[in-house]
C-alpha cells in the first residue's frame, strides 16, 4: 500500500505540479528511505513519532542538516498529499514543527576532546600519520570532508590552503602551525615520493582517499579515546567554528572561513554558542 501511494504521488507531481524528473527521483530518494524504518506498512499507522525517529536516524548517521531538513520537506508534502486524497483521517504534517536548523547539528567536541582525538593516531605508521594530518586540517581550517579529499600537494603552503569548495567556488584560507607540521610529517616520512598523483592524502594503493575512509577512521579514534558523542568529520568542522565564535570570532570571519554563501547559514553556530552560555550557567550559578 504504501508503494502505491507513492508511486501515486510521484504521478501527482508529473502531471499537476510539473516538476522535472530529477526533482521526483528526489522526492522518491526521500520516502523511500522514510518508508524503510517504518515499522509499519499501513498508511493509516503512520505518526508524528515515526517522522521524528526518521529523522533522529539520519542525524546519527551524519548526514549534512541541509538534506535532513529537504527529507523532512519532502515527507510533509507527501502526508498532506495522503490527506487530501483521504488516504489518512488525519494530516499529521501540519503537527510537525520543522526543526530549527542548529538543534539538528551534531554534538560538538570540547577542546580537550579534540586535544585526544589529534593525538589518537598513531605517527608510527603510514595511515596513523595520514590521518593526524587529516584530523588537523580539519579542525584548523573548518574544511568538509570533501575538501579534504579534494585537496592537492600544491594546494597546500606554510601559511594558507587553496580550497575548492561547493559549486566549484574557491576560497584561500588560513592554517595552523600545527596542522602545517602534522602534513609535512606525513610527506616526509610516509607519502610516497615517487606516487603518480597529486592528491595530498592518498589510500594504501596511492589512490586518492574518499569520504568514507576518513568517516570510518574518525570513528574508529573516537571509540579509542572512548568519545561516544555521535561524531563524524563534519562534528570537527562544527566544532572549530563554535570553537571560534566562542572565543570573540566575527561572524563574518566565520562565514568565509566555512565558505558559506549566506550569512544566515553561519549565523546558526551563535544558536549553540548561546545554547553552551545557558548550560554554563545552569550548572554554575548557585540558584539558576
Amino acid at each position: 500500500m504504501l508503494q502505491q501511494a507513492l508511486q501515486d504521488f510521484l504521478c501527482y507531481l508529473s502531471a499537476e505540479k510539473g516538476l522535472s524528473q530529477h526533482t521526483i527521483q528526489a522526492y522518491a530518494r526521500d520516502l523511500t528511505g522514510f518508508f524503510q524504518v517504518l515499522k509499519q506498512s499501513k498508511l493509516q499507522q503512520i505518526t508524528e513519532e515515526d517522522v521524528l525517529a526518521f529523522a533522529h536516524k539520519l542525524q546519527l548517521k551524519g548526514y549534512a542538516i541541509s538534506s535532513i531538513c529537504r527529507m523532512l520537506v519532502s515527507i510533509k508534502i507527501f502526508l498532506r498529499f495522503l490527506y487530501r486524497e483521504e488516504l489518512i483521517k488525519n494530516e499529521i504534517g501540519l503537527s510537525i514543527d520543522m526543526p530549527k536548523i542548529w538543534q539538528l547539528i551534531p554534538d560538538i567536541l570540547t577542546f580537550t576532546e579534540i586535544e585526544k582525538l589529534l593525538l589518537a593516531p598513531d605517527l608510527n605508521t603510514e595511515i596513523g600519520a595520514r590521518d593526524r594530518a587529516i584530523l588537523h586540517v580539519i579542525y584548523a581550517s573548518g574544511l568538509r570532508v570533501s575538501e579534504i579529499c579534494g585537496l592537492n600537494i600544491q594546494d597546500f603552503s606554510d601559511h594558507t590552503i587553496r580550497v575548492i569548495g561547493k559549486g566549484k567556488k574557491e576560497r584561500i584560507v588560513p592554517v595552523a602551525c600545527s596542522a602545517v607540521e602534522a602534513v609535512d610529517y606525513y610527506l616526509l616520512h610516509y607519502r610516497p615520493s615517487n606516487a603518480k598523483i597529486e592528491a595530498l592524502f592518498i589510500n594504501i594503493k596511492q589512490k586518492r582517499i574518499d569520504r568514507f575512509s576518513i568517516w570510518k577512521q574518525l570513528k574508529a579514534y573516537a571509540k579509542q579515546i572512548g568519545i561516544t558523542k555521535s561524531i563524524s568529520p563534519h562534528t570537527l568542522r562544527h566544532s572549530f567554528a563554535t570553537h571560534l565564535l566562542e572565543n570573540g570570532a566575527d561572524l563574518r570571519v566565520i562565514q568565509e572561513l566555512l565558505g558559506h554563501s549566506s550569512i544566515a547559514t553561519t549565523d546558526r553556530y551563535t544558536h549553540l554558542s548561546n545554547k553552551h552560555i545557558i548550560e554554563a550557567f545552569q550548572s554554575c550559578h548557585p540558584r539558576p
